[in-house]
């Protein structure tokens, strides 16, 4: 008999040590990949910088063959040598399939939109298991992947110094220089003699204040919904951490963190807060290091930050032991090996580190008696550790008859120490006390995958299905007491939490946090967008702001409630919006080239018309309400007459001169004019009743704009920031008043400017909170508040001017 264990044993560590040897031999080819790969980056990043400096060579040699521009639209001689605009030649959709761009792996220039395939460091969607990078590796430089800033093109930056822009007081305007390419802004005939390029710019009188912040991150993330004692429920979406008082209907926000929240656990004290975030990248290229913040939640002062350095992509999994006064704290992080570690949070020391496992891990708690048991569960196993004179000794939970699942998703404890776990099959499993063996098995408890389990204070336990959405609730012996199903247009079940009296709080994966009884009743008391978030609009008269995202959805917002007045579903997902003046009407632009029109009040379908094929990234009526500008990635600008308060549209023509995508449009305050940017750094006017192009000067130079949502023009080129690519900001606004200029740009940062922003390097406020590129910013009617939305983080924060 122990001859034949000590032969299993000798298998076991055989298989072990190959096992080993193929994870070594695979590790060692991906890293000589990566330096294929670096070099590779290198190379394009040299071309690119030989190729902007034939550009700027060509460009002053057209400079001196001529006096000075005659048009308000710049000079383009070197087009064609252009890397940033797919050589010249309008490529939008041809990104995810397309070389990367000479210019190093800063992110694809030809179109906004498709950031939507490239993603930050950081952002909320998961890169593949062949990631490139190992961010929090000191001995590699490398970036994540897709991150909006590499080492190469950070490198090229300071190397070749940008240009700085150029006044000329004889023609009245100034040059300044996006990635080399020249873009010329007249100014107004009355500022020509009085303007001076030197001048310092003031900070603007005003600040932001963050008010709230609409959303949930329920799609990724588990185990991050918790009532603290306050009455306050606490969760997290992009860098935020909440602390909403439903009852008060009031919000405080922990802020401390620099990119994605990911995990999030409370101590017994119920007090104090641990949050772990991803590796991010700052604006200048730089790795932000995956760490954890432990905090007070009365305060909202950082107490505590751990594994700066130590932790590498990302924090996934944290949690605080229960029997020690909570001194311990575990965690877990997104590398290879899902390292476990175990720190004395107070003292910021690491007491021990193991190497977890080679798949994801979804869950890590200690026991809730035992200081030195800590449980882990995640794709294809069920580890328990044991922590022993500073290191950490694992068992592996035997399944036995029970058929191995292949997700082990969820974990908690029961009041005698037991451990139960929920798994992809749609069992919960009891393990004894102190062993790594099976007691109990409820089979079939749900159909599909238990994504959540929580004990209540009653011992009651409370299991959550992802397939079946079923809330199931179990007495002390693991029989069924209850079940109720949770509303489809809610989605799974994500997480659940014990909040007051019999009440529960429910996160889901479709981002809404629901309030209700095991009984039935759901009630949503925080709901956000589960994709790609792009389209903004302001009501001009109400306290009102609608948001339309690539998840398809449209919801109109209270931003006094903070509660939603309507959402709708539509076929395609939505890119732009944009009020009617009267406030009656708005219409969506969508990815498709469809564009419809919604009632306010009632949401009902107005009409749908399409033009082109491609996305409609800008849908801006006129201040008189009788045209409306749609911008496309066709290059074309479709004109509408508008009649009957919004509800009738007529076909008037489109405006074609760009040479790329539109990005932004903007009206003159008599609606006879359009200002157009587009993906190449063009500034073309339009009288839009012709669809004529006006080439002179003259006549637009003292047009008054009843908007400034161009990023490119004299009254806003100081919001660039020096070396920027013209791609980094993408969203700007003026305030009603006139006096403030905010900005969404690609490092999650909002801006806020004075306004007119007419000097070069404008200083600014900037405040953080979006982990993703904030796409779109505006100020509501009244400029109480300013709105910004988050890409990928689908975030919707509420900031007020004070």
């Amino acid at each position: 008999m122990m001859s034949d264990c000590e032969g299993l044993i000798g298998d076991d560590s055989a298989s072990a040590a190959s096992s080993m040897e193929v994870t070594d031999r695979i590790a060692s080819l991906e890293q000589r990949v990566q330096m294929q790969e670096d070099e590779l980056q290198l190379l394009k990043s040299a071309l690119a910088d030989v190729v902007r400096r034939l550009n700027i060579s060509e460009e002053q040699q057209a400079m001196q063959n001529r006096k000075g521009p005659t048009k308000a639209r710049p000079l383009m001689p070197t087009l064609p040598l252009r890397p940033v605009v797919n050589n010249g030649t309008v490529l939008p959709k041809k990104t995810s399939g397309s070389l990367p761009s000479p210019s190093g792996a800063r992110k694809d220039t030809s179109s906004p939109a498709n950031k939507s395939t490239v993603k930050r460091a950081g952002s909320t969607e998961r890169v593949g298991p062949m990631r490139r990078e190992s961010p929090g590796d000191p001995k590699s430089s490398r970036t994540r992947t897709g991150s909006t800033s590499s080492n190469c093109s950070g490198k090229k930056t300071s190397e070749s110094k940008p240009k700085d822009p150029v006044f000329s007081a004889e023609e009245g305007y100034v040059k300044m220089f996006l990635r080399g390419r020249p873009v010329t802004m007249y100014m107004p005939k009355d500022q020509v003699e009085s303007y001076n390029l030197e001048a310092k710019a003031d900070l603007p009188a005003k600040k932001l204040k963050l008010d709230w912040v609409y959303g949930y991150r329920g799609r990724d993330c588990r185990s991050n919904l918790y009532l603290l004692p306050t009455g306050e429920t606490v969760y997290f979406i992009a860098s935020v951490v909440v602390l909403y008082n439903v009852e008060e209907q009031l919000q405080r926000h922990y802020t401390g963190h620099n990119d994605d929240v990911k995990c999030l656990a409370v101590h017994p004290d119920k007090i104090t807060i641990a949050t772990g975030q991803v590796a991010g990248t700052s604006p200048d290229g730089k790795q932000l290091c995956p760490h954890v913040r432990v905090w007070d939640s009365v305060s909202l002062n950082t107490l505590h930050v751990l594994g700066m350095g130590f932790f590498d992509r990302a924090v996934t999994c944290i949690a605080f032991s229960k029997s020690n006064g909570g001194s311990n704290l575990c965690a877990v992080d997104d590398s290879n090996d899902h390292v476990l570690s175990v720190w004395d949070w107070q003292k910021e020391e690491r007491l021990a580190e193991v190497k977890c496992s080679n798949e994801a891990v979804f869950a890590a708690d200690f026991h809730p008696t035992d200081t030195n048991i800590i449980v882990t569960c995640g794709k294809s196993h069920l580890y328990f550790w044991t922590l022993e004179s500073g290191s950490l000794v694992k068992k592996q939970g035997l399944f036995e008859k029970q058929e191995k699942p292949k997700f082990v998703l969820c974990v908690t404890f029961s009041e005698n120490g037991d451990t139960i776990t929920g798994d992809s099959s749609g069992n919960i499993l009891v393990w004894g006390k102190g062993t790594n063996r099976i007691s109990c098995a409820i089979q079939g408890a749900h159909e599909g995958g238990i994504f959540a389990l929580c004990m209540l204070r009653n011992g009651t336990l409370v299991s959550g299905g992802g397939k079946d959405r079923k809330l199931v609730s179990w007495d002390g012996n693991y029989q069924k007491i209850q079940e109720v199903e949770i509303p489809e247009s809610y989605g799974p079940v994500r997480t659940v939490a014990e909040s007051k009296g019999e009440c529960v709080l429910i996160g889901t994966t479709r981002n809404y946090v629901l309030q209700g009884t095991l009984y039935g009743e759901f009630n949503p008391i925080t709901q956000g967008h589960t994709d790609e978030l792009w389209g903004l609009a302001v009501h001009p008269s109400k306290p009102q702001f609608l948001t339309c995202g690539h998840d398809k959805h449209i919801t109109l917002w209270d931003s006094s409630s903070h509660h939603p007045v309507w959402s709708k579903t539509i076929e395609d997902a939505a890119q732009s919006a944009g009020f009617h003046s009267s406030g009656a009407v708005v219409a969506i632009g969508t990815q498709t080239g469809r564009w419809l029109v919604l009632d306010t009040e009632t949401k009902d379908l107005v009409t749908v018309h399409t033009d082109g094929s491609e996305q409609l990234s800008v849908m801006r009526y006129s201040p008189d309400g009788h045209f409306l500008a749609i911008g496309s990635h066709d290059n074309y600008i479709y004109i509408y007459g508008v009649s009957d308060n919004g509800r009738k549209y007529s076909r008037v023509g489109k405006c074609s001169g760009h040479s790329s995508f539109i990005t932004h449009l903007d009206w003159s305050v008599d609606s006879q004019y359009l200002m157009s940017n587009s993906g190449d750094y063009e500034i073309l006017y339009w009288i839009p009743s012709a669809c004529k192009q006006v080439v002179s000067v003259e006549a637009t130079r003292d047009i008054e704009w009843a908007s400034c949502t161009c990023t490119l023009g004299f009254q806003v080129f100081g919001l660039w920031p020096e070396g920027s690519d013209g791609t980094d900001i993408n969203g700007v606004c003026r305030s009603h008043e006139k006096k403030l200029l905010v900005t969404g740009d690609d490092f999650g940062k909002v801006h806020l400017f004075s306004y007119p922003c007419s000097q070069f390097r404008a200083p600014s406020h900037i405040y953080g909170g979006h982990s993703s590129h904030v796409t779109n910013v505006n100020f509501l009617h009244d400029d109480s508040y300013l709105i910004s939305t988050g890409g990928k983080d689908m975030s919707i924060m509420q900031w007020r001017v004070v």
